[in-house]
């Protein structure tokens, strides 16, 4: 008894449909993560947004109530605007201040570090050092800025010491200044990495070509380094905006509780199991940051970087 042998063809189709279907089993993993840790969490607070809420429950409701309440008054400038209002204008200047600082420094370490540095094992040596802080806790490096700035700290008894001040300086610390420090000390290296990454790719040739057609520092930094440094720029942009935006625990603890900020409302009204209206805050504060991000996007392909 002889078994009919396969048709013709049969076996390439299978193998043909299998080997269009791999990237997906491949890629099924991480949209499944992405799904079950990001995609469905952010569907869950835009419904909850729409919830009603008591003193003791949330109400499963679809009502506008929280965000009437975020911008009820907003359109009165004459008094000031709403809080929200003033609250985003809060913390969109501190992100401002921060990312300023930040992109400067960060632009100055990379150049160092990419076109200063002959030596490649220098350069990664001097490169870790840069990421050695992340060893410890983003709230271990916030706090060890108390002791230098605090009325007692070290900073204001050096400068009664020699003479500069009289008495100590109250705006060091518990402050917006005490909260851009700690800005800038947190992230600075996620603006730093991106744009080195970005200045290694540039050919030093062209670095020489410009000094050999009369271009000092600063002209080729500006029309030959930055621009093609840019995708770099954006993603550390993109990186300290995020960051500065949703935090709560930086402006509390070096602002003293005296910093109004977009997140440390929403972690207020969240101590105070008023869920749906921090859910509004989110959905908001989102939606801006996505607005920002397209903006910078849009300055940049930055797919090239990925």
């Amino acid at each position: 008894m002889s078994s009919s042998p396969p048709e013709a063809g049969a076996l390439p189709a299978v193998t043909s449909a299998a080997v269009a279907q791999a990237p997906l089993w491949q890629a099924a993993p991480l949209t499944l993560v992405l799904l079950g840790f990001f995609v469905f969490p952010l569907l869950a607070t835009a419904v909850v947004s729409f919830w009603d809420y008591t003193e003791y429950a949330l109400i499963p409701d679809f009502t506008f109530r929280n965000y009437h309440e975020m911008f009820q008054g907003c359109a009165d400038f004459s008094a000031g605007g709403c809080t929200t209002l003033r609250t985003y204008l809060s913390t969109f200047r501190l992100c401002v201040m921060v990312w300023a600082i930040t992109l400067v420094l960060g632009v100055a370490v990379a150049y160092f570090l990419a076109f200063c540095v002959r030596s490649d094992m220098l350069r990664m040596t001097l490169f870790l050092l840069c990421t050695a802080p992340f060893l410890t806790s983003n709230i271990i490096r916030m706090v060890s800025w108390v002791p230098l700035l605090g009325r007692e700290g070290a900073i204001n008894r050096g400068l009664m010491q020699i003479g500069l001040v009289a008495e100590p300086l109250e705006w060091l610390l518990f402050s917006e200044f005490a909260v851009v420090l700690a800005f800038v000390h947190l992230y600075t290296l996620f603006v730093t990495v991106p744009v080195f990454n970005s200045m290694l790719r540039i050919d030093p040739r062209l670095l020489e070509a410009a000094r050999d057609a009369g271009a000092g520092f600063w002209r080729t930094l500006w029309h030959v380094v930055l621009p093609l440094a840019k995708p770099g720029m954006v993603i550390g942009s993109i990186f300290v905006i995020v960051l500065v935006m949703g935090d709560f625990v930086t402006v509390g603890v070096m602002g003293g509780q005296q910093i109004a900020s977009v997140g440390k409302i929403i972690q207020v009204q969240m101590s105070y199991l008023q869920f749906p209206a921090a859910a509004a805050q989110a959905m908001v504060l989102l939606g801006l940051v996505l607005l920002l991000i397209i903006a910078l996007t849009r300055i940049v392909d930055i797919r090239r970087e990925l």
